[in-house]
């Protein structure tokens, strides 16, 4: 890092730091009523926790290097022995059919040698299809009834019925791509070699995680219409955040996708099942003993993620309760062999989880002003301009500036993070304070991946709607008659209303949703095969991208006459050493950068054909959706998209609805 960056970074802790001195000691309105009296307390006091978040995150990023940043993974040690690995797929409830693509990508991990790599499927239902399931892939079953302790039961009573030194959990929806092993064990070998080496000043490795990732689009990306412009919204911590932590050796368990040292996790106890989220728990119990904890960079696994309001909402309501009562079960705060990275990185997690209430009282002490002159910050308009706005946006600046630094892209801004909270904030604030207070929800179950949009899902959309109606009212009624000075004055009560309406419209548009077309997600896969047209002449293809229900190609040797739009053809693809074959019909002929693309729905019949297919399918990230943010395209842009998409869709609808008249 630049000495020159460096000093912003320190410029924009400094200016914030003075601006929260002010606001404590110069602000807060003492003489006011009771009520206005605590609403101000409880905004200054978000206002100092949310400075100390992003003030964690510099910190980290300035502590970070390019080797911390950028883990090496190891060739394979010739010293130390191939450790036998387990791979546990744990199942609850989940449909057999996603079940499948995870355990047929297991069967497939690379590994020098495959005998020693043992799969397991974990299944609390004791389900007959699961069992028969497990059989027909020739990989072990462990079932169980009447588990009373959720995946972490599930975990341990699998986990008592196996012996390998290392091994690795996935949950149902998360296909591990062939390379898995490759990059996570070796790091095991070279810490087994390093501890034989000197023992003395190495700390052994207790789990490696890979990222959380997804092959579809989530809701923030699908119903913003926002496939090509952001990640998806989970990519920050799993891809930055999480790197930073493992940069420091305490990596945070984030429930899947990770290899464990066993003697390590036997050491204290196997899964904790005191709480709902035993990967946070555990991951931290892991580093109290004495082990570290790396992340890695590059997904090796993708899984599905839920696009629908219930969904989601329910999903990130049992995050945020379970991460509250692990900190509580930990105690974050007093903990005596918690380590001052360890207690720093927990409580910038347990604080991430007050962001949505911090984000309720953002929103309503500008409103409060506005509609009914309630004064929680009394402040002259020049001296909050000369105290308030440097530091504001050089820490602004200085955040988007450190997002991604490690590979100079950005995964995600301030502004979008703002939006994100927004969403979150209606839903997620009250089960904070619950859960913090020790009230716990009766009982939490997996979230479903499938879409529903029954009426009391489009019920989610309510919170939303009132408070952008407020909050344009806000703007309205404080605006109106004002000229001159008195607009200037009130600028910094109307920037604040015109953000948060600004976010507010994304969550009405987000919470509004969008048809769902597409049965089967599409992967960007380049490899070669045939075509057989109707004259029975076989061609040379080279594929586009494919999906569970179709195939796009081109042919390499020119055009096709004897293919046409509702014909149907043979093809054949290579998968590594596998030709599958396929049947289906031409779905559509178009055209793209001069190349005629034929798109095929295709059947996949045969056993070894269908898991051939799903492998050259699921080995790899979709590539389809992007790594990182495009800069050049801002809420305020996307805004003004989703405003014309939406317009013409309900235009299209009016139109066909007359013409029948």
């Amino acid at each position: 890092m630049s000495n020159k960056r460096r000093f912003l970074y320190f410029l924009a802790i400094a200016l914030s730091i003075i601006y929260l001195l002010w606001r404590v000691f110069f602000t807060i309105p003492w003489r006011a009523n009771i009520l206005t009296l605590i609403f101000a307390l409880l905004l200054v006091i978000s206002e100092i926790l949310s400075n100390l978040t992003g003030f964690i995150l510099i910190f980290f990023r300035m502590l970070s290097t390019k080797k911390k940043w950028n883990l090496v993974i190891p060739d394979y040690s010739s010293t130390q022995a191939l450790p036998d690995v387990d791979i546990i797929i744990v199942t609850h409830n989940e449909p057999v059919e996603l079940l499948r693509k995870t355990i047929n990508a297991a069967t497939y991990i690379d590994y020098p040698d495959k005998n020693k790599v043992h799969v397991v499927v974990a299944d609390d239902g004791n389900r007959p299809e699961v069992q028969a399931l497990a059989k027909h892939y020739h990989v072990g079953y462990s079932g169980m009834e009447d588990n009373h302790q959720a995946k972490s039961g599930n975990i341990n009573h699998t986990l008592a019925k196996l012996h390998a030194p290392l091994f690795a959990i996935f949950d149902t929806d998360m296909i591990p791509f062939s390379s898995f092993l490759r990059n996570t064990v070796p790091l095991f070998t070279e810490n087994f070699q390093q501890l034989t080496d000197d023992p003395d000043h190495t700390e052994p490795l207790g789990f490696v995680q890979t990222p959380q990732s997804f092959y579809n689009a989530d809701i923030f990306q699908f119903n913003l219409f926002s496939e090509k412009i952001i990640p998806n919204e989970q990519d920050f911590f799993s891809r930055d955040v999480n790197i930073l932590n493992g940069g420091n050796k305490r990596a945070l368990f984030t429930g899947s996708n990770a290899v464990f040292l066993r003697q390590a996790v036997d050491e204290v106890g196997g899964f904790p099942t005191d709480t709902i989220t035993e990967d946070f728990e555990l991951g931290t119990m892991l580093n109290m003993a004495g082990y570290i904890s790396l992340a890695t960079k590059v997904p090796q696994s993708s899984g599905i993620t839920p696009i629908d309001m219930k969904g989601v909402i329910k999903q990130r309501t049992r995050w945020a309760r379970g991460v509250i009562q692990s900190c509580r079960n930990l105690h974050i705060f007093t903990n005596r062999h918690l380590s001052f990275i360890n207690r720093v990185i927990l409580l910038n997690t347990y604080f991430y989880w007050w962001a949505f209430f911090r984000r309720m009282i953002y929103m309503i002490a500008p409103i409060l002003y506005a509609l009914f002159k309630i004064q929680v910050v009394n402040a002259n308009f020049w001296i909050l301009m000369v105290i308030w706005a440097p530091g504001y946006f050089l820490l602004h600046y200085v955040m988007g500036d450190t997002s991604g630094m490690g590979d100079n892209a950005k995964i995600r801004n301030e502004r979008w993070g703002e939006v994100q909270e927004t969403f979150f904030a209606p839903y997620l604030f009250i089960p904070v304070i619950l859960e913090s207070l020790g009230i716990k929800a009766k009982k939490f179950k997996v979230t479903a991946k499938n879409v529903t949009y029954s009426l009391k899902d489009k019920l989610y959309i309510l919170p939303y709607l009132i408070l952008w109606t407020i909050t344009l009212v806000a703007i309205i009624k404080f605006n109106y008659g004002k000229y001159g000075s008195e607009i200037l004055v009130g600028s910094v009560i109307t920037f604040w209303l015109l953000m948060h309406f600004v976010n507010l419209s994304m969550c009405l548009f987000i919470a509004m949703g969008r048809p769902v077309y597409r049965k089967n997600e599409r992967f960007i896969r380049r490899v070669a095969g045939t075509v057989q047209a109707t004259d029975g002449h076989w061609h040379p293809i080279m594929t586009e991208d494919v999906s569970e229900g179709g195939i796009a190609f081109r042919t390499t040797d020119g055009p096709v006459e004897n293919i046409a739009e509702g014909d149907h053809v043979n093809l054949t693809v290579k998968h590594q050493d596998f030709t599958i074959h396929l049947t289906g019909q031409v779905a559509r002929i178009s055209h793209r950068d001069g190349d005629v693309i034929y798109s095929v729905q295709v059947e996949v019949t045969a056993d070894e054909n269908r898991n051939h297919y799903l492998q050259l399918i699921y080995d790899g990230s979709n590539k389809t959706l992007p790594s990182v943010q495009d800069t050049w395209v801002t809420p305020f842009d996307e805004l003004y998209m989703n405003l014309v998409v939406r317009a013409r869709t309900y235009e299209r609808k009016l139109s066909r609805r007359f013409n029948r008249f």
